[in-house]
Parts: C-alpha cells; structure tokens; sequence
C-alpha cells in the first residue's frame, strides 16, 4: 500500500491512477488528519509527500514518521512544487529518502517508487525482546518472565511482540487488528480487548505493563517510565 498526501486533487488523482495502473495498491489524502487516520488502521510500504499542505505541512508529518518506531523505516518520496536546491536539501536531511520537483512525469515518479521499493525491502525485526526481567525469544517462540516460561498462544505472542516492538506507542484496537491479525480478517476488536485481556493474565505482575490508552487503545510500556 502506498499513500499519498497531496491537497491539489488533479495531481493526486494522477498520482493514484498511474501508481494502480502499475500494480499497487494506493490511497490519497489531502491533508494530514486522514493520512494519519490510515496510519493508524494500516502502515504504507511507502508514502508520497507533499511539502505544501493546507495545516499541517510536509516536513512535520516527515518528522514525525521519521520520530516513531513503527514508521521510521518506511520509504518517503516528497513531491512539491519547491524545486530550489535548498528545499530538496532541507527535505532529504529531515529524513527523506528522495525528491521530485513539479512538475514530473508519472512514468519516473512509478520507476523512483519501484527502485525504492527494491533498496528498501522489509525491515529486519529483531530475534530477542527484553524489557528488564520480561522476555520474548522469537525464534524459539518462548516468552520468558523472571526466568519463568510463559505459554502463550500464537496471537497472544504476536500482539506482546507487536507493542514491544514499539514500546510506548498507543495503539488503536482497528491496528492492532490489521497488523496482528493482518487486513484480510474480518473479526471485531472486541478480538483484540479479549486476547489483552489473556494476555494480562498470563504475564502476571508484568500484565500491568499492556496498558489501556483511554480513547485510543493499547500500548506497552513500563509501570515506572
């Protein structure tokens, strides 16, 4: 999935149609509280940024990708009409991976996103997870607490592993689904407060660290952070 956030529709609908016309799959936004909304329910593999955007501006929502665990890694493309060497500069050391200037041909914008696509590929996760005396060993599939195992089912074991990943990120629930349980499941979050839940209970006095974020959902974090 890739997204795009640009507010001139007639460029975003361009942008849309040749990135689909080649085989992905893609969403546009014209500011960035939708963007961050779709965020929230599925990552990008890659995003397409404009600079010049009505509220929050480009180089913000690029700071704050780059600021977050679970999106510091994704690929970013700006697209903007500031073609000045200083704004692709200021641009690519905010954490940009490239820069095309307005206006562009489709056909080198598709070929940009597939090199990107290519040097990018998919993050490394990390092989063992500790947060103090709590363990996750991902190649053995076993959680660990205080030297004790803990048995959890698969699910149980991805959704610990997902939010240690990204300590102290909250989580919506309609994420953690899609993530966790990936897009194509059809379940209600009620799935997701049932295997917190489970969880909670099997990490005993570690339980306390998968906390609810009223209003948003769930994060990991320690008790004394």
């Amino acid at each position: 999935m890739i997204y795009s956030v640009e507010d001139e529709a007639d460029i975003r609908d361009m942008v849309l149609y040749a990135l689909r016309q080649s085989g992905f799959e893609a969403e546009g936004f014209a500011a960035a509280p939708p963007f961050w909304a779709a965020c929230d329910r599925k990552l990008p593999e890659l995003v397409l940024l404009d600079l010049m955007l009505p509220g929050e501006n480009g180089l913000s929502i690029l700071r704050r990708l780059r600021a977050q665990a679970s999106t510091k890694d994704i690929p970013i493309i700006l697209l903007t009409a500031k073609g000045a060497e200083v704004d692709r500069v200021h641009g690519l050391n905010e954490g940009a991976d490239d820069y095309i200037a307005k206006p562009f041909s489709v056909l080198e914008l598709v070929a940009r996103v597939k090199a990107l696509l290519r040097r990018a590929g998919p993050p490394e996760r990390a092989k063992r997870l500790m947060v103090q005396s709590l363990t996750l060993d991902v190649e053995r599939h076993l959680c660990t607490a205080d030297g004790a195992s803990i048995d959890l089912t698969l699910k149980e074991f991805e959704l610990l592993r997902f939010l240690m990943e990204n300590r102290g990120i909250a989580f919506s629930g309609e994420r953690l689904l899609s993530t966790v349980w990936e897009a194509a499941y059809l379940g209600s979050t009620r799935t997701v407060d049932v295997h917190v839940q489970k969880l909670r209970g099997k990490l005993g006095a570690y339980g306390s660290w998968v906390q609810t974020v009223r209003g948003v959902g769930y994060r990991f974090q320690e008790e004394n952070e």
